[in-house]
């Protein structure tokens, strides 16, 4: 009887391990494994841009006549370093004025205190917002890592200032609230002597294995690559790295991927391909239909990292983020909105407003968000577009970012029964020719259900 059970319980055992795929470390296996559902069904995440870049806080802005990828923070050591970038000279002169020419930007790290950071506040402001998940720089351009990576050695939280495990921390808080986790890594340093001197050394000594801890260590729900730009995929080794990602690692089942694998893996390699301020490569990607899981990542501000320059101006409205939101996931689309914290551990307030505004949103209207998808044969979106559309199962919904008082016709669909989100009272609706006609309900500030755009669900249109 034992033999006989052991038996069973072998074949069972290679029978579940032929069942799960083996992804080889070729771009075409590598391509094969769909994007996990949770990441198409979750539509809103967080980004968040914190290291010693936050100290300086600063970046010129529109003003300084530079454009969007000048203006970021983020790249501070870089801007104050690089006479050919276009903005060398604004970074230049507000250093030397406000820290002096001989200050270091290694000098920074003994004021990245996180004296105020709480975790715990965080994870709640990123629930009120509605946000399904979260991605955190384990480590930018600049090197310095937010956990204790042996490969960057006295030059983490952990061996220097605030002396704290800030990516574990945070992963505590954040799955703490049910939400998703991930990290953001830069495949390349700026200034790091092994990778100026050999790239081969750095890939193999440093990037991969320091990739590896984080995995091995959090376990993260998304693997958000940058800095790519510089070499092929096959110089970083990627779909080596991705065939122990999706095989070996503890994260290979619900792990998510970008495209910036590779200076030529953006929009055609990898998990979802991703848009930055709508731009691909400095295209405009305004409308553009992506038939692919995607997502939009961008600031609230000009600049991912805080910057102290920007005014008010600079930040997009909550109805314009919101907008934003409605726009990419009628779409197909996520939205990851960025913030930028200080270097003392604090959200600014303005963020946590627009944060708020969202998430106040996303209560009545969620129901046409998560877990949508977008509308086939949907009119084309432009930047005038007014009305979008998503479905759930036989279900359509119709977000108007413009409130309407005259009828709204919808070729093609025969339905009633049409509900306006987060209001109590009656729509009226008829069909003619083949036509939806929805007549917009009177509303006052009392029965208004919400700001910036409306919901019309269509039960059962499809």
């Amino acid at each position: 009887m034992k033999k006989l059970l052991f038996a069973f319980c072998f074949l069972f055992t290679i029978s579940g391990l032929q069942a799960q795929k083996k992804y080889e470390a070729t771009w075409e296996s590598i391509d094969s494994r769909p994007v996990p559902t949770w990441f198409e069904d979750a539509k809103f995440g967080i980004f968040i841009h914190w290291g010693l870049f936050s100290v300086p806080a600063w970046g010129p802005t529109e003003k300084d006549g530079v454009g969007i990828y000048d203006r970021y923070s983020e790249w501070y050591w870089k801007g104050i370093s690089d006479p050919n970038r276009k903005s060398y000279a604004a970074f230049t002169k507000f250093h030397n004025n406000t820290f002096g020419k001989d200050f270091k930007y290694q000098d920074f790290a003994k004021d990245f205190k996180c004296e105020l950071f709480d975790p715990n506040d965080w994870a709640k402001v990123f629930e009120d917002a509605g946000a399904k998940y979260v991605v955190l720089t384990s480590k930018h351009h600049e090197g310095y890592t937010l956990w204790p990576s042996k490969e960057a050695w006295n030059w983490n939280a952990v061996d220097l200032n605030p002396h704290r495990d800030l990516a574990g921390d945070l992963m505590t808080a954040v799955r703490g609230k049910g939400l998703r986790m991930g990290y953001y890594y830069s495949l390349y340093e700026w200034f790091n002597p092994t990778y100026k001197q050999n790239v081969h050394q750095y890939v193999d000594d440093h990037m991969i294995p320091q990739m590896k801890d984080l995995v091995n260590r959090y376990k993260p729900d998304v693997l958000w690559t940058d800095g790519e730009w510089d070499y092929p995929s096959d110089t970083w080794k990627s779909t080596e790295f991705l065939s122990w990602l999706y095989n070996e690692s503890p994260a290979k089942n619900e792990i998510v991927i970008n495209d910036r694998w590779g200076k030529e893996t953006r929009g055609k390699h990898g998990g979802i391909f991703t848009t930055e301020y709508d731009l691909i490569h400095d295209q405009n990607s305004t409308g553009m239909e992506i038939n692919h899981p995607w997502e939009e990542c961008r600031g609230i501000g000009s600049s991912f990292g805080f910057s102290r320059n920007e005014m008010l101006d600079d930040y997009s409205t909550s109805e314009q983020l919101v907008h934003i939101l409605v726009d990419k996931v009628a779409r197909g689309g996520n939205l990851l909105l960025n913030i930028g914290p200080a270097a003392d551990g604090t959200i600014p307030v303005i963020m946590q407003q627009r944060l708020r505004d969202i998430g106040k949103w996303l209560k009545v209207n969620g129901e046409a968000i998560y877990s949508s998808r977008k509308l086939a044969n949907a009119p084309k979106v432009d930047k005038d577009t007014k009305i979008y559309f998503t479905t759930k199962g036989k279900d359509l919904y119709l977000i108007t970012t413009k409130w309407e008082d005259t009828p709204i016709i919808v070729d093609g669909i025969k339905a009633n029964n049409i509900q306006l989100l987060g209001f109590k009272g009656t729509v009226k609706s008829t069909v003619k020719s083949g036509k939806l006609i929805i007549t917009p309900p009177a509303l006052s500030p009392a029965t208004n259900p919400c700001n910036y755009a409306w919901v019309y669900k269509i039960p059962n249109a499809l």
